[in-house]
């Protein structure tokens, strides 16, 4: 499926807020992504973007959409040769390669762009779809940190892959 990845626009809110106002998407992020995801939230995190200097983060545009996200953020300290990846897509585009697609080509913007040497992303161990793109994309299982993370009340495993500079 044709999909492409794209700067986001302020226009982008209401189909951002339709396929983010998902309990299935959200149960696999950070707590700072809502649920429910409003009209306001998805402004909110556009112009989030938008206001973003050194980073990348896009719209994954598919059927001349806005369906999804996806970034990768520029470290600081002694991490600054280091950026995590971060994405998420409309339940109904899920199990179609988009993402994995989408995540080797930020991943080469980011390595040709920015002076980092590795991408690292921390799903939940439990988030198999998540893991899978991430291993289709070239992305190494570094290890799982055992009760690591707390979602919903309930502690979790969370995983460390990595994808390093060639």
């Amino acid at each position: 499926m044709d999909f492409k990845l794209r700067p986001w626009r302020i226009e982008d809110a209401e189909s951002l807020a339709s396929y983010a106002n998902n309990s299935k998407i959200a149960e696999n992020l950070r707590d700072v992504f809502p649920y429910p995801y409003t009209l306001s939230d998805a402004k909110g995190y556009i112009e989030f973007c938008l206001g973003l200097k050194e980073q990348l983060c896009f719209a994954v545009e598919v059927g001349g959409e806005a369906a999804g996200s996806i970034g990768v953020f520029i470290k600081d300290d002694v991490y600054r040769k280091s950026a995590e990846l971060g994405y998420w897509l409309g339940e109904q585009y899920w199990g179609r390669g988009i993402m994995s697609k989408a995540v080797l080509q930020i991943c080469e913007l980011a390595f040709s762009n920015y002076d980092i040497v590795r991408i690292f992303a921390e799903p939940f161990a439990r988030n198999i779809g998540s893991r899978r793109v991430l291993e289709k994309a070239g992305f190494e299982l570094e290890g799982i940190l055992r009760k690591s993370v707390c979602k919903n009340g309930i502690i979790e495993d969370s995983c460390m892959y990595a994808k390093l500079k060639d």
